[in-house]
């Protein structure tokens, strides 16, 4: 049963899936009043609680406190409304890369009570056309450097009326914020309902009509309270960091909601290169990481010629399932744990995670408290311990498609099916095999291809890779590697020997790869999750 709702757009509420549609959610330990914002949380309430003085945001060589963000944020939500005509429940894009002004401006439309969609600066026309077509938006808010793609979607739209840039530089030299530079620093955030729609996540990867993910002012609350509480236990000591964008849920969670539900601070980076983290980690004295299994890679490397790291207290790792020598690797190295876990746009964020006292290589972990998770077969049954089947889960958060029949594949029996392959062990670990889709079956065998990925990346030759299944007349398929190899290490059949003994030896020889090509570099989002469907299309 759903709460009051302060939209009067009702176009998110009236597109939501059908109840029975719904996964169950598990909200014991999540309760919320009927009235909720959550901008008003994350800023005003934190100045409330005597945050005001401390530092929120840093980016674009500045810091920002609690007090400054929050009058910044009010002052841009009059400028919404009062300027640009904004209604609760109405939706506004949002295009930019990580700065602190995208933060702001989606606090302030958040705090208008409109649904907001963040979207990724490297977007074209085309795919932003898409994203406005399926949720109906009327206005998007965008980065002065980043205006040419948005005004050419809105010449050709009839749903997009405004475009209106702002200054990602902090400089305030931007239509938005001269608007906003006379206006009250107070604000009277529109009272929300807890199940008022506030963000719609857009799936990354996803071909023909994009999926858009709903989620409630109490999911972006769940989440920091559940996760980064429970797991990260997150203090106002920490300093974020991460290469995450703010565009995709994880970023938002890992690099907004998280810091700012707890008074801490979160340092953004534009361009959140792994040698640009090292030097953020090293000026601010960084405490909690988020990157991908890659990016640790590189830190280590740049630990040997003599970076310092140890501010760094965790290292969450996601885009990939982080092998299992890098896993051993940091923890030798830097002596402090770097926690692997599984998160998905649908789930909002990490829902099963390794803990500091209570990790594994090679291992995504166990449930995020609050929710639920079992492997299925095919009829939903449970299947033994150490056995591959489908993951499912269950918890405070969960997957509501808008408009989308799609609805019906990822949620069944009220459980979430997020489409991968996992097994759980005898210590309830759960430990990722594949996506679904992505078993290998050579000969009969079913191969995991992570497997096979963590037994390459253990050679000192390889800097990455990535395996898939190709097409095979005799074996169905057969598994195929493509590697980046480490500078200087020629690309020669000498090397694909020697790749493929390191893997007979290190795990079962029929898993071996038995084609090997060698890639300048692995196609991946911006997320850092390697793009298997396009290697499959080489």
């Amino acid at each position: 049963m759903l709460g009051p709702t302060a939209h009067v757009d009702t176009f998110t509420r009236d597109n939501l899936p059908p109840p029975e549609e719904w996964p169950d959610f598990l909200l014991e330990g999540f309760d919320y009043p009927d009235h909720l914002n959550a901008a008003v949380e994350l800023t005003d309430a934190m100045v409330a609680r005597g945050f005001g003085d401390r530092t929120a945001l840093i980016g674009n060589g500045r810091r920002r406190t609690y007090k400054e963000l929050s009058d910044w944020t009010n002052r841009l939500a009059h400028a919404l409304v009062e300027n640009y005509g904004v209604r609760p429940g109405n939706r506004i894009l949002i295009r930019s890369a990580n700065n602190p002004a995208m933060v702001a401006c989606w606090l302030a439309a958040t705090k208008a009570g409109a649904v907001v969609v963040n979207t990724m600066p490297m977007l074209r026309a085309g795919e932003l056309a898409k994203i406005v077509d399926k949720a109906e938006i009327g206005l998007a808010l965008c980065d002065t450097r980043l205006m040419d793609e948005m005004i050419a979607c809105a010449k050709d739209s009839r749903h997009l009326r405004q475009v209106v840039g702002f200054d990602g530089t902090a400089n305030h030299d931007a239509e938005l914020d001269r608007v906003a530079l006379d206006k009250s620093v107070t604000f009277e955030a529109v009272r929300t309902g807890r199940d008022d729609v506030a963000l719609l996540g857009f799936t990354s990867g996803t071909t023909g009509v994009p999926k858009a993910t709903m989620h409630f002012h109490r999911d972006l609350m769940a989440i920091a309270d559940g996760y980064a509480k429970e797991v990260l236990g997150v203090t106002p000591e920490d300093i974020f960091v991460g290469s995450p964008p703010l565009a995709f849920t994880f970023g938002l969670g890992g690099l907004a909601i998280f810091p700012l539900r707890f008074g801490a601070a979160a340092t953004l980076l534009e361009q959140a290169t792994p040698a640009l983290m090292v030097e953020i980690i090293e000026t601010y004295k960084a405490t909690i990481s988020f990157t991908a299994p890659t990016a640790y890679r590189a830190m280590l490397k740049a630990m040997d010629a003599g970076a310092d790291l140890s501010s760094l207290r965790v290292a969450i790792s996601a885009g990939e399932t982080l092998p299992g020598p890098v896993f051993e690797e940091w923890s030798e190295k830097t002596g402090k744990p770097i926690l692997d876990g599984i998160g998905a746009t649908e789930m909002l964020h990490i829902f099963i995670s390794n803990r500091f006292a209570d990790r594994k290589a090679a291992s995504t972990g166990k449930p995020v408290g609050g929710y639920e998770a079992r492997i299925v077969d095919e009829d939903m049954r449970e299947v033994p311990r150490g056995t591959i089947g489908k993951l499912a889960v269950r918890g405070p958060t969960g997957c509501r498609y808008m408009a989308d029949d799609r609805q019906k594949a990822y949620v069944r029996d009220g459980w979430n099916l997020t489409g991968d392959a996992f097994y759980e062990d005898e210590d309830g670990f759960f430990h990722f095999a594949a996506r679904s889709d992505d078993m290998i079956i050579s000969s009969g065998y079913n191969i995991a291809g992570p497997e096979v990925e963590a037994a390459l990346i253990a050679h000192p030759d390889v800097l990455e890779c990535a395996v898939i299944g190709a097409p095979d007349n005799e074996r169905g398929q057969v598994v195929e590697a493509h590697v980046v190899l480490v500078a200087g290490i020629a690309a020669d059949e000498l090397t694909v020997k020697r790749l493929q003994d390191h893997v007979k030896a290190m795990i079962a020889p029929y898993k071996y790869p038995r084609s090997v090509k060698f890639l300048e570099a692995l196609p991946k989002t911006a997320t850092g999750k390697i793009q298997r469907f396009r290697l499959r299309g080489n």
